[in-house]
């Protein structure tokens, strides 16, 4: 097998650029959901059944561009149509659910409106998201694949600052964060604007700089792939599939699980422990709803910063374990701090568990599935382990609320509780060097 060539710094960005614009996308999706859904007359103990549909279209979608992409080849390459595709449909859809509460439609049918909107819009956000894993996978050798995925990761993390902060700003700048009971805000709807117009233009320069090997080149560099390409459906690969994928999914089941209540319920968290409201028709809940994004934002500096100090650790599980730990302590500390600022920290915090969650275990899977082919389809599948969580956690979400008393800020404590468990489960994984 030949050996594929190192790429350059700049190779290597251009790969992952157009994360950056994807990552707008899904942060707008995860800050603003919840605030939406909230703001259109949701009750708190449904609000996580809106999250079901995200993670369900990403465990539907991505093992299918996986397997799909793997299979085709066009002149524009492999993985690159599904990416375009994606990120169109997610431009269009972007445009349309943040308007669900302004088209005159009653409380049941502007849900209805928004969740549809939510699961083409989650639909082609996994569409467009994949291909970028598995061009790293498909193009970038061993040595350099640590760096390629840091590389992503901080682009990742670069897009969600955007993305979160968005609200925030167009109402620095004036743009109405305030509407009619049941109307989202204008700072929110033109975040969703700005956002989808940042996507394809990011998507555009990926496309315009990345030109993926041929068939017979993609076969000299992956020839085991080439051989196995068409011989196994899902179920023969899940089978067949290393120790290291199961037990690196055990961790990703308690850590993904944290961090969907994160998103569900990071909204009335903070409107209860620092604006003392839960009325989502107040202007204080609209204002809480822009700090969070202004909080997720911390937490993605963290983890910029926190991904850059991972290399440094010799001993790979003890980091991930370490950040898995950091992350639960910040969980833990939201319900008990009551001033808007000193939340940076308890976000600083968690932003240490999303480096780890985000960089590590592709670089764990991806090296223990060398020689086995099917990257594409492999990664698919693995995104199960990223969705199935979140489906079980949405799905669970109400009864616990009920459970700690319908507090939401309490739902912070149990995302730190689950990080506990998924840094101890971290322990079980055979790291292949």
């Amino acid at each position: 097998m030949k050996r594929k060539p190192d790429l350059s710094f700049w190779k290597l960005w251009n790969l992952s650029f157009g994360f950056f614009g994807v990552q707008i996308a899904y942060a707008l999706q995860s800050a603003n959901i919840s605030r939406i859904f909230a703001t259109l007359g949701a009750d708190p103990h449904n609000l996580s059944y809106f999250w079901i549909l995200p993670p369900l279209m990403g465990i539907l979608v991505q093992p299918i561009v996986g397997t799909l992409s793997d299979r085709t080849w066009t002149r524009w390459g492999r993985r690159i149509p599904y990416l375009f595709v994606g990120a169109a449909v997610a431009v269009l859809v972007m445009c349309l659910l943040p308007n669900a509460g302004s088209l005159g439609l009653t409380i049941s049918a502007a849900m209805v409106f928004g969740l549809v909107a939510l699961m083409f819009l989650d639909t082609s956000i996994n569409m467009a998201m994949q291909p970028f894993k598995m061009l790293v996978g498909d193009m970038v050798n061993e040595e350099q694949k640590a760096k390629a995925y840091s590389i992503q990761s901080f682009l990742c993390n670069a897009g969600s600052v955007v993305g979160f902060v968005f609200p925030f700003f167009f109402t620095w700048i004036g743009v109405k964060n305030y509407a009619e009971k049941g109307v989202v805000p204008d700072s929110v709807i033109w975040s969703f604007y700005i956002g989808a117009a940042i996507l394809i233009l990011c998507v555009f320069y990926t496309t315009s700089k990345v030109k993926e090997w041929p068939p017979k080149e993609y076969e000299e560099y992956n020839p085991v792939a080439a051989e196995k390409e068409e011989s196994a459906n899902w179920i023969v690969l899940l089978k067949n599939a290393p120790s290291t994928f199961w037990r690196v999914g055990l961790v990703q089941f308690f850590c993904w699980a944290a961090f969907l209540y994160m998103w569900n319920y990071s909204t009335g968290a903070i409107a209860e422990t620092v604006w003392d409201t839960t009325d989502p028709a107040s202007e204080s809940f609209q204002q809480a709803g822009n700090w969070v994004g202004i909080l997720f934002a911390v937490q993605a500096i963290g983890s910029v910063v926190w991904a850059a100090l991972l290399p440094q650790f010799r001993n790979t599980k003890l980091a991930y374990s370490l950040s898995l730990v950091l992350g639960a302590i910040g969980f833990a500390l939201v319900p008990f701090i009551h001033d808007q600022y000193l939340q940076f920290v308890p976000f600083l915090l968690i932003g240490c568990a999303w480096a780890a969650m985000l960089a590590m275990p592709f670089t764990f899977v991806t090296n223990a599935l060398q020689g086995y082919g099917h990257m594409g389809a492999y990664l698919g599948l693995f995104n199960g382990t990223i969705c199935i969580p979140q489906i079980v956690a949405a799905l669970c979400g109400g009864v616990v609320l009920s459970m700690i008393g319908s507090h939401q800020s309490s739902m912070m404590v149990v995302s730190g509780l689950l990080l506990l468990v998924g840094s101890l489960a971290v322990f079980a994984i055979k790291e292949k060097k």
